[in-house]
């Protein structure tokens, strides 16, 4: 794919299986929003506009990047633009309920997420709706990242390296206050990193983020889905039960094998419309 820069902008040319909607509103991210004819949003600590004209994907820099080269690398991997979806989706195709579900969300793409971003905001995402989660992300944004403009920066772990369960609470995080300060206590103690669930298998990268309390199975499975590429990894609950149930009584079809988890992103959308008519 070629790509480049016009002025400070960044340009994927002929981009396909990606659509901006799909991506931005499937439950994986809670920092983007729509913005002109595109979404602006945070990836990692970059602020930016992202939009297509025709076929071509522009990615803006809202705030100053410092080397242009690793802003199209971060952008790259951010945006799973390096992962080949159109070799993945026709080995997908083989199942036929797999490729129905591909053709009615046909853009819906995996971000390659920070780590402990993605920790922190599924932990406040337990028994929450979307709009309420992106509110207290924004609070906790506002209160404790940094300023780029009025706009604020997801914090890092040092930002947030001395907040207590109380400072939480404040931020009406309700229950999860504890949650939150238990995971900080790890993440400071090195006890929890991405560094060492790279070299574990799922099962063991599961039972490890689950250390944390209040992580359950659903969250370590987002996590690992969503920020360390650990693509095989499914996030469950009731609504994608009802789904794998009704669609895959036998197990994830095995053209799937490794990659259920991206899987599970097609079928979900498609369940959501397709299983409420029933």
């Amino acid at each position: 794919m070629e790509s480049g820069f016009k002025g400070k902008t960044l340009y994927f040319k002929g981009v396909k299986d990606f659509d901006l909607d799909q991506i931005f509103n499937c439950g994986q991210c809670f920092r983007w929003d729509k913005y002109e004819k595109g979404y602006r949003g945070f990836a990692g600590g970059y602020l930016c506009y992202v939009y297509f004209i025709g076929d071509d994907l522009f990615v803006e820099p809202l705030t100053e990047a410092e080397n242009k080269e690793d802003f199209k690398s971060y952008m790259t991997h951010y945006l799973a633009l390096d992962f080949d979806y159109r070799e993945l989706k026709e080995k997908f195709s083989q199942d036929p309920i797999m490729e129905k579900a591909m053709g009615f969300a046909p853009g819906i793409r995996v971000l390659n997420q920070p780590f402990f971003e993605t920790l922190i905001t599924f932990i406040i995402s337990q028994n929450n709706n979307i709009p309420r989660i992106k509110k207290i992300v924004d609070s906790l944004s506002e209160k404790y990242g940094s300023d780029l403009g009025g706009v604020y920066a997801f914090p890092t772990a040092e930002q947030l390296s001395d907040v207590t369960e109380e400072d939480f609470r404040r931020l009406r995080v309700g229950f999860r206050a504890k949650y939150l300060a238990d995971a900080m206590e790890k993440i400071k103690s090195g006890e929890i990193s991405r560094e060492k669930i790279k070299t574990m298998d799922l099962e063991t990268a599961k039972k490890y983020l689950m250390k944390i309390k209040g992580v359950g199975p659903k969250v370590a499975d987002c996590v690992l889905l969503f920020s360390c590429q650990k693509y095989e990894c499914v996030p469950m609950d009731v609504w994608m039960k009802r789904a794998v149930a009704e669609y895959f009584p036998d197990g994830w079809p095995q053209c799937t094998k490794g990659f259920e988890g991206i899987a599970q992103q097609y079928i979900f959308h498609y369940a959501r419309f397709n299983l409420e008519a029933k």
